[in-house]
């Protein structure tokens, strides 16, 4: 049976907006308009997602204490996760993936703050009464694959990680260590996933973790490739530009070799809307 997941909160939020793309990213759309996001969730469910990934990536100290906004952290976490279950609720059924991003910046291998481990298992203690899973996303370097897991442990609930690898070699992380290194850490996660590379990359990537003993599986991004300039601090996804190329049919065509290959967890991330989840489902499920 294949899990099929939601797709990328944070572009779908800034395309439903007129508001224009801030370092806050999708915590500034939940700040002013909660509604879009309730509606993208929606809008997922619709489509034939089972799995509603909460718009909490991006809720770090580190985000907020820039904007005077760190005082709200626990809030926007709780109503985060809050507006997620509504929408599973009214859709009748499915599952609520808390999800975790990575400290300082998406892409960035940087080494961690000593308190890392703190930070993520503070999240995961406010989010634990809502969610179903933990969604660790977009994992970037072994110590962050250390660090997450180490902070997500001991809560009750399953841990799935999502790492993201070069969108130019699919068989290495973000930060140029192998793919293969992560394979000594699945013991502390229930699913291992590859997250918000090129479904070409992703492809390539799914063949170095095929073996392991977890459930696996993938959700690629929509992006031509991640611009340098996006990894710069204070960017915003204005530096990135989306594919042309790749309509649901096309997406759905990588994801079905994604099954072939053995994965049993696909949906999409950045980029990847609604259309392309309900395709994922016509074909998938």
């Amino acid at each position: 049976m294949i899990t099929i997941l939601d797709g990328g909160m944070g572009q779908e939020l800034i395309a439903r907006t007129a508001a224009e793309p801030t370092p806050l990213w999708a915590t500034k759309v939940m700040l002013d308009e909660p509604d879009l996001v309730r509606a993208v969730h929606d809008d997922f469910f619709a489509a034939g997602a089972t799995v509603a990934t909460t718009n909490t990536y991006a809720i770090h100290h580190d985000r907020l204490i820039p904007f005077g906004l760190d005082h709200q952290f626990e809030a926007l976490h709780r109503t985060a996760c809050e507006i997620a279950c509504a929408s599973r609720d009214a859709a009748g059924g499915g599952r609520v993936a808390g999800a975790i991003g990575p400290l300082g910046g998406s892409y960035r291998s940087d080494p961690l703050p000593d308190d890392a481990v703190e930070l993520f298992a503070e999240i995961c203690r406010i989010q634990a009464p809502f969610v179903d899973l933990f969604l660790i996303e977009t994992v970037v370097s072994i110590e962050q694959v250390r660090a997450t897991l180490s902070g997500a442990s001991g809560h009750g609930k399953p841990v799935w990680l999502a790492v993201s690898v070069d969108d130019d070699d699919g068989t290495r992380l973000r930060s140029g260590e192998p793919l293969e290194e992560v394979m000594q850490w699945t013991s502390k996660a229930d699913a291992l996933l590859i997250n918000c590379a090129t479904p070409e990359a992703v492809s390539v990537a799914l063949d170095v973790i095929k073996g392991v003993e977890i459930p696996f599986g993938a959700y690629a991004n929509g992006f031509t490739r991640i611009a340098p300039s996006f990894v710069q601090a204070g960017a915003t996804v204005k530096e990135l530009s989306a594919r042309k190329d790749l309509s649901p049919e096309v997406y759905a065509g990588f994801a079905g070799d994604w099954v072939k290959k053995g994965a049993t967890i696909v949906g999409g991330c950045c980029e990847v809307g609604p259309a392309h989840i309900a395709e994922l489902v016509r074909r998938l499920t």
